[in-house]
């Protein structure tokens, strides 16, 4: 049952940090998309991340050059990564005693939020510059967050976790928060040329891509259509061409016709096993796809 109530900004819940969690190997790959919004992918995924490890939740930066993501090495700890992608050099971009996830730009163009795992354990949303300094926190009173997305410089879509997890939008200026859906999955997306968040709902046994608008009072959520078996992620090659991975496999969705999912590549021959996490860069030319650590 879906509704939207406004919640008041003291509540905060309950769930175990992701820190806690198992944490499998990934590796992050760059593949061309040829063809703008009909989005044919043609050449072979490069993997920008070769090591063993968590290497995950890639995001690009809003020039397009340089890629950033999530990684977690030796000391145990989740920190941003960057990956330029003309010489696919690899740089640290924060060094603290917390945990970072999730780097997403910030509408205004420099710097990026996070999920950031605090000492006492708590899930808060946290901005940094593009250099990874000078952090502040941007909702203090929301947690614990899970994912997020921005849907322009003062609305934020939440994934807050909870049993269930709730879909939630946020207003950066007031604070105030409500939920618009319960049951959600971890992917959250402004659909372009819109205030639209799309966003997963558990469906029978599987999800249901739907997306839902902060203008309204009760979220005017409507649903697209169900997701591919084992797609979990969600991008956005434009307003009406949706892209999902699951296994081998990259699907495409046209909104407009018919709302159902067609195979647009297979990565099998390349090695490439449980694609999950996806991102777009924003000319389109490029998507970024998370797959498990490719054996030698």
């Amino acid at each position: 049952m879906r509704r939207s109530v406004w919640v008041p900004v003291a509540m905060s819940l309950v769930a175990a940090p992701l820190a806690a969690q198992a944490v499998p190997g990934t590796d992050v790959f760059l593949v061309r998309v040829r063809g703008g919004a009909a989005a044919t992918i043609a050449d072979p995924p490069v993997n920008l991340t070769r090591r063993p490890g968590y290497d995950n939740q890639p995001a690009f930066a809003p020039d397009g050059r340089s890629l950033l993501f999530t990684s977690i090495r030796g000391d145990g700890q989740a920190d941003i990564y960057r990956v330029d992608l003309a010489s696919r050099a690899v740089t640290q971009v924060t060094r603290t005693a917390e945990s970072e996830y999730s780097p997403t730009p910030l509408p205004t163009g420099s710097g990026f939020s996070v999920v950031r795992v605090e000492r006492d354990s708590a899930q808060r949303l946290w901005a940094f510059n593009d250099s990874g300094g000078a952090p502040v926190l941007l909702l203090p009173d929301i947690a614990p967050v899970g994912y997020h997305a921005w849907l322009d410089d003062s609305t934020l879509a939440l994934f807050v976790l909870g049993s269930p997890s709730t879909l939630q939008f946020a207003n950066l200026r007031t604070g105030e928060h409500r939920v618009i859906a319960r049951d959600i999955g971890r992917s959250l997306q402004r659909v372009p040329g819109s205030r639209r968040c799309s966003f997963l709902e558990h469906e029978g046994g599987g999800w249901a891509l739907e997306t839902a608008d902060p203008a309204a009072p009760d979220g005017a959520v409507r649903r697209l259509a169900a997701m591919p078996p084992g797609a979990e992620y969600v991008v956005w090659a434009s307003p009406t061409v949706a892209l999902t991975a699951s296994g081998t496999l990259v699907y495409r969705l046209d909104v407009g016709a018919g709302a159902a999912w067609t195979p647009v590549a297979d990565f099998a021959q390349e090695g490439l096993r449980e694609l999950s996490r996806l991102a777009i860069s924003p000319d389109g030319r490029w998507l970024a796809v998370v797959a498990d650590d490719q054996r030698p």
